[in-house]
């Protein structure tokens, strides 16, 4: 969302500017061919022009509160395009919300080790939001007796074996990624996260909920489809498709790298996609302003 804020009124501080009577002019007194008397009229009337301008130009820079948010995501990937990512959305001043796990990386390391440390704590300065994604991407597969759940991990050294947690076991894993971000940037997360693959079970969640994680999903045209094959959905019919179907309210999911991709989503289809949500009068938010989660992040950040 927009901040709101002041622009200070530029008609005082140019009126300021005028030099006193009888001072000499800023560029000089009659040794610059003008004498004092004369160019007083001149830079009272240049002055004006500016004082004209200025007022305008600070009232029209007065932030105004966007009634039509939408909540862009993008959860951790193999990070290839995760610079590109970045710079787009500094261009465009656009906020969103990363969720955090530590999956393998193009250059053989993984999301939320030491090299990256240094992009991720460039991302907090700029006020982006973050949550955790599971620590290892840990896919839930179904609920057990005892109340415990049946999981298998996509990232970290278990990767691909099934195992059986507790709920201490899984929220254990959700606050990983929150531990390892606090180590990285001096930050804090917000008191959300993402299953893997969006799955989940009201047991599932029941549990997260009572170690302080609110899940959260995405909006049926919010997912922006950079999982899919390019040869199937190209980076033009995923752009159409958003670009007609997004609404206000609505959270958008994309990563930061596809491994089975072969045409990237980002930048190719994120930046256009920016563009044309704002010129529909659309504006960027973190998901501590979405109503959904405000009052939950109040009570347990």
């Amino acid at each position: 969302m927009l901040q709101r804020g002041r622009c200070p009124h530029a008609a005082p501080a140019v009126a300021g500017l005028l030099p006193p009577e009888g001072a000499p002019p800023p560029w000089g007194g009659p040794a610059a061919g003008v004498s004092p008397h004369a160019a007083r009229p001149i830079l009272k009337s240049l002055f004006a022009v500016a004082a004209a301008f200025a007022i305008p130009m600070a009232n029209a820079a007065t932030p105004t509160t966007c009634d039509k948010p939408v909540y862009l995501t993008f959860d951790t990937g193999h990070m290839g395009v995760a610079p590109l990512i970045a710079d787009v959305l500094a261009r465009h001043q656009v906020k969103v919300t990363f969720f955090l796990a530590n999956e393998r990386t193009k250059t053989d390391g993984a999301s939320l080790d030491d090299v990256w440390a240094p992009w991720w704590k460039a991302r907090v300065a700029e006020g982006h939001a973050f949550a955790s994604h599971t620590y290892d991407h840990v896919y839930w597969q179904g609920d057990l007796p005892g109340g415990k759940f049946r999981v298998k991990p996509s990232a970290g050294p278990n990767t691909g074996k099934r195992a059986e947690w507790t709920a201490e076991q899984y929220c254990a894993e959700i606050k990983r990624s929150a531990t390892r971000f606090h180590q990285m940037t001096g930050a804090t997360m917000l008191p959300l996260y993402r299953a893997p693959g969006g799955k989940t079970s009201p047991a599932l969640l029941k549990a997260a909920k009572a170690c302080g994680y609110e899940h959260v999903g995405w909006s049926p045209a919010g997912f922006l489809g950079d999982e899919l094959p390019s040869d199937k959905f190209p980076n033009t019919k995923l752009l159409d498709q958003a670009l007609r179907t997004v609404k206000p309210g609505d959270i958008l999911l994309a990563h930061l790298g596809i491994w089975s991709r072969q045409d990237p989503w980002a930048p190719a289809v994120l930046e256009p996609l920016i563009v044309g949500l704002q010129q529909k009068g659309y504006c960027f938010a973190t998901l501590d302003k979405n109503p959904a989660y405000r009052d939950w992040i109040a009570t347990h950040h």
